[in-house]
């Protein structure tokens, strides 16, 4: 096991240029405790991309988007799980490891996006739109996905949507990304309305293919086309990436849409003078640490609060604690499971 001292020398040199010395300093000794603590309970850490640089750098096993979590939670022999994430990662991981521990650091974890459809709102829509099969993005509760056909992620969305072969489909819950699968796939979208707590169905004159819903990500919502027109202006040779929960005015004047898994196979593999992501800001800094050669500008101070509640601190104590244990009652867990299982085996 490495020492304080190693740790904090690697730290350094890969993150020296993002994080202040004496903040390396206090942090590589929390590295250290963490990875001793996860050796002892035979755990595996799985980290997110939003993860902050210390955290994503010295601690995940496996680092990465939602769908590559998801894979790597189904395979694992190790006794106990610490997601750092958000709740709905976790809980995915739980629905595919009922027989593992599964931790969450942060006590609550929440996402805009989870919290933004209920199980009812989807049995709702169901009674609306009969025999309609309905998607639903990984970005929801376990109780939400277990109301599904299929789940999708980001980098899959589409995939999923015309694995399917059929006309419609219900798209849940983010507005933004339903948009961008719907140009993408040439559907034509509608959004039903709730009046006096009643879905009502919106009149068109046009055969409904795909049925959306008006969730949105704190974060990828405050992107805007007058932003990627300031940055240009700026740095004209920029290259900008922009995830597909962003507005699909702000996709569609970017140069590149992905997950962030994508984002980052772009950023590697594709040299440029500059780039801007348009996505939470961590992961900016996380590509750029890895890929010293590539020049990331540092224009965003988008920073979503609830990946920003996992900390160090809060991993170390769900290792030392045990805590905070994610749970799915069985009944839920067997139906989520089936749209978590489709959603893999299309990748």
């Amino acid at each position: 096991m490495a020492d304080e001292e190693s740790t904090y020398l690697e730290m350094k040199e890969k993150l020296g240029r993002f994080v202040p010395d004496a903040e390396l300093r206090i942090k590589a000794g929390l590295v250290v405790r963490i990875n001793e603590l996860k050796r002892r309970r035979n755990a595996l850490i799985l980290g997110h991309n939003y993860m902050e640089p210390a955290l994503y750098t010295m601690v995940p096993d496996i680092a990465g988007d939602s769908l590559e979590l998801a894979r790597k939670a189904a395979e694992t022999e190790k006794d106990l799980i610490v997601f750092c994430g958000v709740r709905f990662m976790a809980e995915t991981a739980k629905i595919l490891n009922p027989e593992r521990t599964v931790l969450l650091p942060s006590p609550k974890g929440g996402c805009s996006l989870a919290e933004s459809i209920t199980a009812e709102d989807v049995r709702a829509l169901r009674e609306l739109y009969p025999g309609i099969p309905v998607v639903t993005y990984v970005n929801t509760y376990a109780d939400v996905k277990a109301e599904s056909d299929i789940c999708c992620t980001s980098s899959n969305a589409a995939a999923v949507v015309e694995s399917l072969e059929v006309d419609t489909v219900i798209f849940l819950p983010d507005e933004y990304l339903a948009r961008n699968v719907a140009r993408e796939t040439g559907k034509h979208i509608v959004f039903p309305t709730k009046r006096l707590e009643k879905l009502v169905a919106p009149e068109s004159d046009l055969d409904i293919q795909m049925v959306g819903w008006d969730g949105r990500c704190e974060v990828h919502e405050q992107f805007t086309v007058e932003d990627i027109d300031r940055v240009r202006s700026q740095f004209p040779e920029v290259t900008i990436l922009a995830h597909p929960e962003c507005p699909p005015e702000v996709v569609e004047a970017s140069d590149f849409s992905g997950s962030t898994a994508a984002m980052i196979r772009y950023v590697r593999g594709n040299p440029a003078p500059h780039y801007l992501l348009l996505t939470e800001c961590s992961m900016g800094d996380n590509i750029a640490a890895e890929n010293p050669d590539r020049e990331l500008l540092r224009l965003c101070s988008v920073r979503c609060p609830h990946m920003n509640e996992i900390t160090l601190e809060q991993t170390l104590d769900a290792l030392r604690l045990n805590q905070y244990v994610i749970e799915v009652p069985e009944s839920i867990r067997l139906r989520a499971k089936k749209a978590v299982d489709r959603m893999i085996a299309i990748g």
